[in-house]
C-alpha cells in the first residue's frame, strides 16, 4: 500500500511503518497517514484532499489506551480492517469571487479587529434568517467539527446536518441545525470581518457590503479508524497522562 506521513516524529512511524507491507511516498498515495493530533488531520486533508486519511495519535504526545496503539493500528490498515467513514466537507467563498475555502471541520466569518465586534445579516437558501446580529462572528461545521469550535459554542454535538453557532453575540442566538443542501448566506454591515477554514492559515476578508457563502462542498474525505482516533478510553488515557499539579 502506497502511503502518505503527515506530522511530525515521522522518523520513529516510518520505524514502525518497515515491520508492514507500506511503502512511503510523497506523491499520488493511497492512504496518508497523519501522525498527531486533530490539527495534523486536518492539515493533512489540506494538502492531500480527497485521499483516504488515517489518523494515527503520535505516542509520545497522544497516550492510546491497550486496545488502540499506533502498531495495532497500522495493522488493522495494512489488513484493510478499519471503519470506513465518508466525512463531508464545507466550503466558503465570498460573493463574486473564485477563490474557496475547504473545511473538513468548519468555516468561521469572524471579526477581523480583535477589540471590534461585526455587524451582519443572515440567509438560509436566500430566505432572510436575521436582519441584523451582532457578534465576533459565527461557526457554521460539519458533524466531524462539531467536536470542536462549534462545541465549545453551544456545548453540543450533532451527526448530521450543518450546524451554525453564534459566536459571542450581544442578542440570544439559539445555534441552528439545518440540512446539509442548505446555503448560508453572511452580508457584512459593519466590519471588518474575515472567512476562515479550519487551521488554514489562508484567510478572505470581507468589508461592509460584502457577503460570503458557505456550503457543502461536493469534496468529502474517507476516514479509516476515526472510531479508533476519537475512542473515549483513549481520552481519559490522555488526560491522565497530565495530571493536575
Amino acid at each position: 500500500m502506497r502511503v502518505a506521513l503527515c506530522g511530525w516524529n515521522q522518523e520513529e512511524l516510518k520505524q514502525t511503518l518497515a515491520d508492514f507491507s507500506f511503502k512511503v511516498v510523497e506523491k499520488n498515495p493511497e492512504v496518508v497517514i497523519s501522525y498527531g493530533g486533530d490539527g495534523v488531520l486536518l492539515g493533512a486533508e489540506r494538502k492531500y484532499p480527497g485521499v483516504p486519511k488515517c489518523p494515527v495519535r503520535d505516542a509520545k504526545t497522544h497516550p492510546q489506551c491497550a486496545d488502540h496503539d499506533e502498531r495495532k493500528v497500522l495493522s488493522l490498515l495494512n489488513e484493510d480492517k478499519l471503519k470506513k467513514t465518508t466525512a463531508m466537507k464545507l466550503e466558503g467563498e465570498k460573493a463574486g469571487h473564485h477563490n474557496k475555502l475547504y473545511a473538513l471541520n468548519d468555516v468561521v466569518i469572524n471579526k477581523q479587529i480583535m477589540t471590534s465586534c461585526v455587524r451582519y445579516r443572515i440567509w438560509l437558501d436566500g430566505t432572510p434568517y436575521a436582519d441584523q446580529i451582532v457578534g465576533d462572528g459565527l461557526v457554521v461545521a460539519t458533524p466531524f467539527g462539531s467536536t470542536a469550535y462549534y462545541r465549545s459554542i453551544t456545548r453540543s454535538l450533532f451527526q448530521t446536518g450543518i450546524g451554525v453557532a453564534f459566536n459571542n453575540s450581544t442578542e440570544p442566538f439559539d445555534h441552528l441545525l439545518i440540512s446539509e443542501g442548505t446555503e448560508i448566506t453572511v452580508e457584512i454591515i459593519r466590519g471588518p470581518a474575515v472567512v476562515m477554514a479550519d487551521n488554514d492559515p489562508q484567510r478572505i476578508p470581507l468589508e461592509e457590503g460584502e457577503q460570503a457563502h458557505v456550503r457543502k462542498s461536493p469534496q468529502g474525505t474517507v476516514l479509516l479508524g476515526i472510531d479508533i482516533f476519537r475512542c473515549p478510553l483513549c481520552s481519559n488515557q490522555r488526560q491522565n497522562s497530565f495530571p493536575m499539579s
